[in-house]
């Protein structure tokens, strides 16, 4: 009998260890009851995601999909503070420095998990609780329903940085209603809590210390078909007082936007905003002044384009944006003097809208040939 003990102890033991090696791991893969649970678990980092997550994650993804015992996909992130703040910035930079292939192989592989997220079968549930940036939009926006909470912090602030809004950026920014989509990709604007599903980003708003529990019923569901996941995230949605009575944040401001925004060019939509003269549009001139005049134009006309073309056609219209950037100046500078340095003032080159001309923006966009992005 005392030998069974021991054997026990021996065996717990054993599934602590196992236990703990696992939660260091960068991302938790593991199936509960009828779901596939994806979490990112890199908390210091704000769970930003790198090569090898991403590596982790599009097979299982894959092999779910295909699994007859796997009803939905979950995604999460864990301390508390984010979903995903974005891609690992500072190692694609290191690697383009370099000029190593990592910088093709990182967005190679993480447009391709875009798509994986945007064509799944299975019913895919992002939540959203915290700060959810960059390459944490890029797994989340594409799937059927992501749920935010009144910690969820949304933004695409990549032309502060010399790149521009990707991960699919250009399918669902233009999708937005009016020309909001276009505001967020070019200026950055964040959007907080209840704002987020105003925007029509996420799909359903829910207390942050009510996902647990939504996440258990979900596990629950019984062979559930995706009406029937609606229904269970309506019901925590409509159970949801939080900020109900608050107005969209920009609301008051959305006929300005819809007007100033819709503007063919970069220099037409500073000459409506300069024309303007409102306070707001003023911070907007401000907020523009400060971002990568390349990266402005890229976006703008990225935007434009994708507004008529499927997520296929974006990835791979993005996938050749990244490489002129990966070849450029700005994404560098923008990554040293924002996160690495922090003294905010990058020296962009050109440093004016009028010195980015057509014929170089154009040559961004040209088909890499043998090396564009296959899906």
């Amino acid at each position: 009998r005392l030998r069974a003990l021991n054997r026990l102890q021996v065996i717990l033991q054993h599934l602590k260890m196992s236990k703990q090696t696992d939660s260091t791991a960068e991302v938790l893969l593991e199936k509960k009851g009828g779901a596939g649970i994806i979490t990112l678990n890199r908390p210091k980092t704000l769970n930003a995601l790198n090569i090898s997550m991403i590596q982790q994650i599009y097979p299982q993804i894959k092999t779910w999909e295909q699994d007859p015992e796997t009803f939905l996909i979950i995604i999460k992130g864990t301390g508390g503070k984010a979903f995903c703040a974005g891609g690992d910035i500072r190692a694609i930079t290191e690697a383009g420095k370099a000029g190593a292939k990592m910088t093709r192989d990182f967005f190679r592989s993480e447009y391709r998990l875009n798509n994986a997220v945007g064509t799944c079968k299975k019913p895919y549930v992002a939540l959203i609780d915290g700060i959810t940036m960059g390459g944490g939009v890029g797994v989340s926006v594409h799937g059927h329903f992501r749920v935010a909470t009144e910690k969820t912090l949304f933004a695409m602030p990549e032309t502060a940085i010399g790149l521009f809004p990707d991960v699919g950026g250009g399918y669902f920014l233009p999708r937005l209603s009016g020309k909001i989509g276009y505001y967020l990709g070019l200026t950055g604007y964040r959007l907080k809590g209840r704002d987020v599903l105003r925007a029509g980003i996420a799909t359903h708003f829910v207390e942050s210390e009510k996902l647990p529990a939504l996440e258990k019923d979900l596990i629950a569901l019984k062979s559930p078909s995706k009406e029937k996941i609606a229904d269970l995230l309506n019901s925590y949605h409509m159970k949801c007082t939080i900020d109900q009575e608050k107005k969209f944040s920009l609301d008051e401001h959305m006929e300005k936007i819809n007007s100033i925004f819709s503007a063919n060019s970069m220099e037409e939509i500073v000459k409506r905003l300069k024309q303007d003269g409102s306070p707001f549009a003023m911070k907007q001139l401000e907020t523009l002044n400060k971002m990568s005049p390349t990266s402005l134009k890229l976006t703008l006309r990225q935007l434009r384009e994708g507004a008529s073309m499927s997520l296929q056609e974006v990835l791979r219209m993005e996938y050749r944006l990244s490489q002129a950037c990966m070849k450029g100046h700005d994404f560098y500078e923008g990554v040293r003097a924002v996160l690495i340095d922090k003294d905010q003032s990058p020296k962009w080159k050109p440093a004016a809208l009028e010195e980015v001309s057509d014929e170089f923006v154009d040559n961004c966009f040209k088909p890499l040939g043998n090396d564009d992005l296959k899906l």
